[in-house]
This record gives C-alpha cells, structure tokens and sequence, in this order.
C-alpha cells in the first residue's frame, strides 16, 4: 500500500489504522514476532515496528538505512509524537525523500524498509558505534531468514553498507541476494548536488531487477 503523498503518518487516523493492520496482515506476522522477541533479548532498548502497509515476508526487497529516527518511536517524548513504525509515510524530511525516491522510481510493491541498527540510538545527529552495527548486522540476518522471496538488498548509505561489508558479506552468509549500494535519503546527502537524482536511479534499477521474470 503505498499513500498518494508523502508524511501520512502525520495524521491520527493513518497511524490508527496501521496499528490495526498489524494484526490483520498476515505477512506481517512473523516479522512482528521477531522485532518483540528481539526486543526482549536486547532490554531497556525501542525497537520500532515493521510497517505492515509493506510487504512483510513477503518482500523482494529490502531497503536497509542507517538506524530509526525520532519519528519512528512513539515513546520518545517528541514534540510531535512519533508514528512506532519503520516507515516511508513517517512525517520527517528523511521518510519524505524515500518516498519521492521510491515513487519516482515507480518502487511501490515487495518492498520493505529496516535499519542496519535497528533499535532506535536517540536524536538524528546520534551515530551508531562500530559494535552496534555489528550487533545489528547479526539481527539483519536474522529478519533476512524469515523473507523467502528476497531478491535484493539495498543498502543506504555508508553505515548500512559498512554493516554488510564487515560483518555480512565477509562471512559469505547470504550470497544468494543480490546487492545494490545508494545513498542515504537523510536532508545532508539529498541536498548534494546529484545525489537525489542518484538515490531515484538506483531504485528504478531495482525495479527493473524484479521486473525480469
């Protein structure tokens, strides 16, 4: 389900009647297991929800960033409060800019977003250590076993593609995937010159990927 425009999650009613999908989705349902059971393993630490207007277990795709935002966690006393969910329809400029991406590269079915540290770190201008991306390169492998049909991962940004380069692609663990580098869709690479176009053009080279039979 992909909205006609992008920060949906600013409205009550959206995110109310995404809290609702999650129990009606049923490709969500294994991912939702996981990111509780994760949860638990990693206290005192907010694991946002997989967005269930996503393809679940279901996705050819898997877009990995760099860790959720503010936006992402409903818990964080925000001014605005956030949506709970890893998701494209978050009402921040990061989520804003995907959305247009994936629009514009006309990326709009099996597809699904993450993080290479998926617990939520703090404000946007927190970064993850280096043991936090390798924590959270093992938790990717794990969410990765639970998607059958996954053809390719996305990896956007620098500490995404770190992530896999240290921590998955030398241990040869998923070489059944094919992977595609971007950049990050956060303000201070899509104000580059170039780069907006760029992330644009990578994601329509995945549509073109699953679009061969």
């Amino acid at each position: 389900m992909f909205l006609p425009e992008p920060r949906g999650l600013r409205s009550n009613q959206v995110r109310d009647e995404r809290l609702a999908m999650l129990d009606d989705v049923k490709s969500i349902q294994p991912l939702r297991d996981w990111a509780s059971s994760f949860e638990r393993r990693i206290t005192a630490r907010v694991v946002p929800r997989f967005d269930p207007a996503e393809a679940g277990a279901d996705a050819r795709v898997l877009l990995v960033l760099e860790a959720p935002g503010p936006m992402t966690n409903a818990l964080s006393g925000n001014r605005r409060p956030g949506s709970g969910f890893i998701s494209v329809d978050n009402d921040d400029a990061t989520a804003a800019n995907l959305w247009a991406a994936r629009d514009a590269a006309g990326l709009h079915d099996y597809y699904l977003a993450w993080n290479i540290v998926p617990w939520y770190l703090g404000p946007a201008s927190v970064k993850p250590n280096v043991a936090e991306v390798a924590e959270g390169a093992q938790a990717l492998l794990e969410v990765m076993r639970l998607l059958p049909k996954l053809e390719i991962v996305v990896l956007s940004g620098l500490f995404a593609q770190k992530g896999w380069r240290d921590n998955i692609a030398r241990s040869n663990q998923r070489p059944d995937v094919q992977v595609v580098t971007t950049w990050h869709p956060g303000p201070r690479s899509m104000n580059q010159l170039g780069k907006r176009d760029q992330l644009t053009a990578d994601l329509r080279s995945v549509v073109d990927i699953i679009a061969v039979p």
